[in-house]
C-alpha cells in the first residue's frame, strides 16, 4: 500500500461503513446482491417511484445497488438536466453535448471555493477540485494531488480538465494578495492559453468526437507554500503523427490545418502560397466547420505565451510547407533503376513546399525519390519505388510536425514552468485520450487502450483491490466485493517475458522487412495460452482480438511493425537541418545533439518509449493523492440531452462502477495509520475535560497507540452524546469508526466530527493565545508609555533650561549691542547737532565781503550775526526759549526757493518768520553747518539725529527743513 491509502476519499459523502470501537464493536459484512426474486422485488420497489430517482446525488444511497438501478438514477438525473453524480469515491460526468449557462462561471466557482463543506451541495466537478485544493492546504501527507479524468473518446475528458484548470486558476488568483495579483493574473492567463494551442496541434475532429486529443497530456499545476498558482508544467505522451499524412475515412487532421484555411488573411495566403479554392489532399472534409476553427483564438494565445510575431511566420509556413507535401505524387518508372517521376503539377507542389521549408527544391526532390545506403565506409544511391517514395514524403511530413509539436511543448513549459525554489506542491491534472475502438485499430489505437488499461488497473489497484484487501489484514470482517481485475490484460500487452509488445519490439528490431503474418503466427504461437487474446482463423486480414476492460477490441497487424519503428532516413535530417528557417534549423540541431548522445544504444521504438512515459507517469500518481473523475458518453452520435441505455451501461460495467459503489457504501474510506492519528488528534484529549486513562502519544508499542487511539475516539463519541445540540443514536456512531490493527477506518461523517473537536480546541487554543498575547501586548505598551512619558519630560526640561539659557545669552548680547548702538548713535548725534554755543569756540575765518552781504541770521545769545556760508542760506537755531530770526534773500529765485522751502507768506520786501518754540510747539533743531549747506525738502545728510523728535503734536515752521551737505 502507498501512502497514498491513507488519505481520505474526496466524494465519500456522509455514508454508513462498518467496524467500532473497543466496546462500541459491530459487524461488518458485505452488500452484495444476491440473485434472487427478493433481490428482484427490492429493485422493482425501488423503481417504483421513478419521481425520485433525481434527487439520489450519491449512488451509494441507492438500494439496493446494482446496474439496472444506478443506470434508471442516472438517466432521470439526466433528463432533468443534471449531469454530476457522486458514486462513492468517484464523481460520475455525463456529457450533455450541448453549452449549460451558468454551470461553471465565476459565481459557482466562489460559492463552492467558499463553502465550509463543499460535500453538501450539488455534485460538481469543482468538488473534486476544491477537495483536492484543501488537501494541499492541509499538508496531510500525500500533500500533492492527481485528478484522473478518464472515459471513452467524446465523453467530455478535455472539456471537464479544462474546467479544473480555469478553477484553479481562479481560486488561485483570488488568494493573491496586492503585490502579487499582476504575477498571478499573468501565470493564470498563460497556464489557461497553454490549451488552445496544445489542442489545435493536438487534437482532431474524429468519428466519436469533434475535439478529440490524439496526444495525452499531464499538467502539473504549481503551487507555493501559499497555494498559491505560480507556475506549470506540462508533459505530453504519444501524440498520433501518423494523422499529419494519413487520415482515417470520415475523419479530419489536425485543427491547427483547418483553423490556417479558414482565418488567414489574404496577405497570410499569398505567403503561404495557399490560393482560395485550392484543395489539399491531407485536408478531407474541410467543408465540415466545428467550434474549435478559431484561428484568431491560437493566435492570441501564442502572443500571450510571448511567441512574437516572427517565431509565428516561421511557423505557418513549416504547417503549409506539409501542406504542399501532401499534394505531391509520384509516378513509377519503367525502369526500376531510374527514380520516380513527379507530373508538372507536383513538381509546382513540391516547389512551394522548399520554398516554404526553406530548403533547395532539387536536393528536397533527390531525399524523397533516392535513398542512401551505407556498405562499410561507403555510401551508395539506391532509387526508391513509388511506394517508398510516398512513404518517405509521409515520414518527412510526420517527423516535422512531431518535432514541431515537442517543441511548443517546451516553449510552453518554458514560459509557464516555476523555479523549483519557488513551488513545493503540485496538483495534477491528467487528460489522456479515451478507450477507442474503430473499424481499423493499429498501433495507435493499441497504446491508447494500453495506456488506459493502466489508468483502469491504478484505479482497481488502489481502490477496488488495495481496500478490501486492507480491511481483512486490520482485522475487520469483511466479505470480498467481486470486481473486474484487468491485470491479466496488462500481462498480456506488456508482461515478461513474452508479451505483445515485446514480440513486437523484436520483430521491429530485426533489420528485415516486416511481415504481418508471420508476426501473427508468433503472437498465437507464444500467446495462445492468454484467454484475452484470440484469433479469427478465416479472416483474411491478419489480426489480432484482445478483449479489454471496455470491451474486445480487433487489431490489425499489417503496418504495424513499421510504425513501430517510426524510421526517419538520416537524408532528411540532414537536408531539414540546412534549412534557411531558423526555428526548422533549431529543432533538428536539436534533434541531431540528441542522436549523438545516444549513439550506441538500442534502437527506440514507438511501444517501448511510450511504455517507459507511461511508467513514468504511474509513479507519479502512485505518489499522490488521486481523485477519480469518469467520463459518461450517453450515446454514441454526440446528440444533445439524448441518453442511450445500451451505451452507458456498457460504460459503467467497463470501469466498475457499481462495484466502487459497494465497496464506498459498506467501507470505510478514510484510513488513517494509529501514529498519524495521534498525531493529529491528540490535542482532543490533551485540551478536553473529559479526560479519562493516559493519553501517551509518544507510546511505541502499536498496542499502546492502539488503547490511545480507542480512548481518543470513545472521547470524541461520549462528548458527542452529551452535546444536546447533536442528539444522534448511539447505534449509528458504532458504524463510524472501527480500530484495526496498525490504523483507524473512519466513515466521512466520524472524520467531520473529528475535525469539529479539533477546530474547536484550536479555536479555544488559538483564544488563549490572543488573550495572552493582548494582554502581554498592553503591558508592554503601558509600560512603554510609562518609560516614554518619563524620558519626554526629561527631555522637555533639559530643552527648556537649555533655551532659557540661550535666550538669556541671546538676550544680554542683544543688549549689549543695543546699548553700544545707542552710545553710538549718541554720539554720532552730538557730532552732528552741535550747540549753539560751540559756535563761539569756533574760530570763524573772515569772510568775503560779497558772502556777508548774502545774509545772514541774528542770534539773540550773540551780539555777531551769523553769516550763511552757502546757498541758499545758512542756517543755525538757537537753543533760546524765544529768538526772532531775520532772513533775506535777494534775487528772485533765491526767494523762491526760500518760499517754497519754508512755506512762508509772500510779502514785497524783506520777509520775517517769528516762531516761537513754546508757543508754536516748534521742536528744536541744532545744526552746525560745516562747509556750504543749501536747504533741500526731499532727504537730509543727517544720518543719526532725530529729524522728527515729536510726530505727537502740530509741528509748524522749520520742522520740514532738511539740512543736506554739499562740497
Amino acid at each position: 500500500m502507498t501512502s497514498a491509502d491513507n488519505r481520505r476519499d474526496v466524494r465519500a459523502g456522509h455514508r454508513n461503513g462498518g467496524g467500532t470501537v473497543k466496546g462500541l464493536i459491530r459487524k461488518v459484512y458485505s452488500p452484495h446482491p444476491s440473485l434472487n426474486d427478493s433481490l428482484e422485488g427490492d429493485i422493482q420497489a425501488f423503481l417504483i417511484d421513478e419521481d425520485q430517482l433525481h434527487t439520489y446525488d450519491d449512488l451509494t444511497k441507492v438500494n439496493p445497488v446494482t446496474p439496472t438501478t444506478v443506470l434508471k438514477c442516472l438517466q432521470a438525473r439526466y433528463s432533468v438536466n443534471v449531469f454530476y453524480t457522486h458514486a462513492g469515491c468517484t464523481l460520475v460526468a455525463l456529457n450533455p453535448f450541448q453549452p449549460i449557462p451558468d454551470l461553471y462561471s465565476l459565481d459557482v466557482m466562489k460559492e463552492y471555493h467558499c463553502a465550509s463543506q463543499p460535500q453538501e451541495f450539488k455534485p460538481h466537478i469543482f468538488i473534486v477540485a476544491e477537495e483536492a485544493y484543501r488537501n494541499v492546504q492541509g499538508q496531510l501527507e500525500p500533500v500533492n494531488q492527481s485528478l484522473v479524468v478518464s472515459g471513452e473518446s467524446g465523453a467530455g475528458k478535455t472539456w471537464t480538465s479544462r474546467c479544473l484548470m480555469k478553477y484553479y486558476a481562479t481560486v488561485a488568483a483570488a488568494s493573491s494578495v496586492l503585490k502579487s495579483q499582476d504575477t498571478v493574473e499573468r501565470i493564470e492567463r498563460r497556464v489557461l492559453d497553454s490549451n488552445p494551442i496544445m489542442e489545435a496541434f493536438g487534437n482532431a475532429c474524429t468519428l466519436r468526437n469533434n475535439n478529440s486529443s490524439r496526444f495525452g497530456k499531464y499538467i502539473q499545476l504549481q503551487l507555493d507554500r501559499y497555494q498559491l498558482l505560480v507556475g506549470a508544467s506540462v508533459q505530453t505522451y504519444l501524440l498520433e503523427k501518423t494523422r499529419v499524412a494519413c487520415q482515417p475515412a470520415n475523419e479530419r487532421n489536425f485543427h491547427i490545418f483547418y483553423q490556417m484555411m479558414k482565418g488567414a488573411t489574404d496577405e497570410q495566403r499569398r505567403e503561404w502560397k495557399m490560393p482560395h479554392g485550392q484543395r489539399f489532399v491531407w485536408l478531407p472534409n474541410s467543408e465540415k466547420t466545428v467550434e474549435e476553427d478559431s484561428f484568431h483564438e491560437t493566435l492570441d494565445a501564442m502572443v500571450c505565451l510571448a511567441i512574437n510575431a516572427e517565431r509565428q511566420r516561421q511557423l505557418f509556413r513549416i504547417l503549409a510547407g506539409i501542406l504542399q507535401l501532401g499534394n505531391v505524387n509520384f509516378s513509377s518508372s519503367n525502369d526500376d533503376s531510374q527514380p520516380c517521376n513527379l507530373d508538372e503539377q507536383s513538381q509546382d507542389f513540391l516547389q512551394r513546399a522548399a520554398e516554404l521549408l526553406c530548403v533547395p527544391a532539387d536536393e528536397l526532390h533527390m531525399c524523397l525519390k533516392v535513398r542512401m545506403l551505407k556498405a562499410g565506409k561507403q555510401s551508395v544511391l539506391k532509387p526508391c519505388s513509388q511506394a517508398e517514395c510516398s512513404m518517405r514524403r509521409d515520414c518527412l511530413a510526420k517527423v516535422i510536425y512531431a518535432q514541431l509539436f515537442e517543441w511548443l511543448v517546451t516553449f510552453i513549459n518554458n514560459s509557464i514552468c516555476a523555479d523549483k525554489s519557488i513551488w513545493c506542491n503540485f496538483i495534477g491534472v491528467l487528460d489522456v485520450y479515451g478507450f477507442e475502438r474503430f473499424q481499423i485499430n493499429n498501433l495507435e489505437q493499441l497504446c491508447i487502450n494500453y495506456a488506459n488499461e493502466k489508468l483502469q488497473q491504478h484505479f482497481v489497484a488502489h481502490y477496488l483491490r488495495a481496500q478490501q484487501e486492507e480491511y481483512v489484514s486490520e482485522g475487520l470482517r469483511w466479505s470480498f466485493v467481486k470486481y473486474q481485475d484487468n491485470q491479466s490484460c496488462l500481462d498480456l500487452l506488456e508482461g515478461s517475458p513474452v508479451s505483445v509488445f515485446s514480440l513486437l519490439n523484436e520483430e521491429s528490431r530485426l533489420n528485415r522487412a516486416s511481415d504481418a503474418k508471420t508476426l501473427r503466427v508468433r503472437l498465437e504461437k507464444e500467446l495462445h495460452d492468454n484467454a484475452n487474446i484470440s484469433w479469427d482463423k478465416f479472416s483474411k486480414e491478419p489480426h489480432f482480438t484482445v478483449a479489454h476492460y471496455a470491451g474486445k477490441v480487433n487489431y490489425q497487424i499489417q503496418g504495424m511493425v513499421e510504425k513501430n519503428k517510426d524510421p526517419v532516413p538520416p537524408e532528411v535530417v540532414n537536408l531539414l537541418q540546412k534549412s534557411d528557417n531558423s526555428l526548422l534549423h533549431q529543432i533538428f540541431s536539436d534533434k541531431e545533439t540528441e542522436s549523438q548522445t545516444s549513439k550506441g544504444l538500442s534502437k527506440v521504438t514507438v511501444v517501448s518509449k511510450f511504455k517507459n512515459s507511461l511508467e513514468s507517469l504511474m509513479r507519479i500518481l502512485h505518489t499522490t493523492t488521486p481523485h477519480y473523475t469518469r467520463c459518461i458518453k450517453p450515446n454514441p452520435d454526440c446528440k444533445p440531452l439524448t441518453f442511450k441505455k445500451e451505451e452507458v451501461i456498457m460504460q459503467l460495467e467497463a470501469c466498475g462502477i457499481v462495484e466502487t459503489i459497494h465497496i464506498s457504501a459498506a467501507g470505510f474510506p478514510i484510513r488513517i495509520p494509529f501514529k498519524g492519528f495521534m498525531h493529529r488528534y491528540g490535542l482532543i484529549a490533551k485540551y478536553s475535560n473529559f479526560k479519562s486513562g493516559r493519553h501517551c502519544v509518544e507510546a511505541d508499542s502499536d498496542n499502546l497507540l492502539r488503547q490511545d487511539v480507542e480512548k481518543l475516539l470513545n472521547l470524541v463519541l461520549q462528548h458527542e452524546a452529551f452535546d444536546p445540540l447533536h442528539n444522534r443514536d448511539s447505534e449509528k456512531h458504532n458504524s463510524w469508526v472501527h480500530c484495526g490493527r496498525t490504523k483507524v477506518f473512519l466513515t466521512q461523517s466520524m472524520l467531520d466530527l473529528l475535525e469539529d473537536q479539533r477546530k474547536k480546541i484550536l479555536s479555544q487554543c488559538a483564544f488563549s493565545i490572543q488573550c495572552c498575547w493582548l494582554r502581554y501586548q498592553h503591558r508592554r505598551r503601558r509600560a512603554r508609555q510609562q518609560s516614554a512619558t518619563l524620558i519626554q519630560a526629561a527631555v522637555r526640561s533639559w530643552l527648556v533650561r537649555m533655551q532659557l539659557r540661550r535666550w538669556n545669552r541671546a538676550a544680554a548680547v542683544i543688549q549689549n549691542t543695543w546699548r553700544k548702538w545707542r552710545a553710538l548713535l549718541k554720539a554720532l548725534a552730538e557730532a552732528e547737532l552741535d550747540d549753539a554755543k560751540d559756535l563761539l569756540q569756533e574760530d570763524v575765518p573772515a569772510l568775503n565781503p560779497v558772502i556777508r552781504e548774502r545774509g545772514s541770521v541774528h542770534l539773540s545769545t550773540i551780539q555777531e550775526p551769523v553769516t550763511v556760508r552757502g546757498w541758499p542760506m545758512g542756517l543755525a537755531l538757537a537753543s533760546a526759549p524765544s529768538i526772532t530770526m531775520s532772513l533775506t534773500a535777494t534775487g528772485f529765485q533765491k526767494m523762491v526757493a526760500v518760499m517754497a522751502s519754508l512755506n512762508l507768506p509772500s510779502r514785497k520786501g524783506d520777509y520775517k518768520v517769528e516762531p516761537n518754540q513754546y508757543s508754536q510747539e516748534l521742536a528744536s533743531i541744532r545744526a552746525q553747518p560745516k562747509g556750504s549747506v543749501k536747504l533741500h525738502y526731499q532727504r537730509s545728510p543727517l544720518l543719526y539725529a532725530d529729524r522728527q523728535p515729536d510726530m505727537k503734536s502740530d509741528v509748524t515752521g522749520f520742522n520740514a527743513i532738511l539740512l543736506e551737505k554739499t562740497l
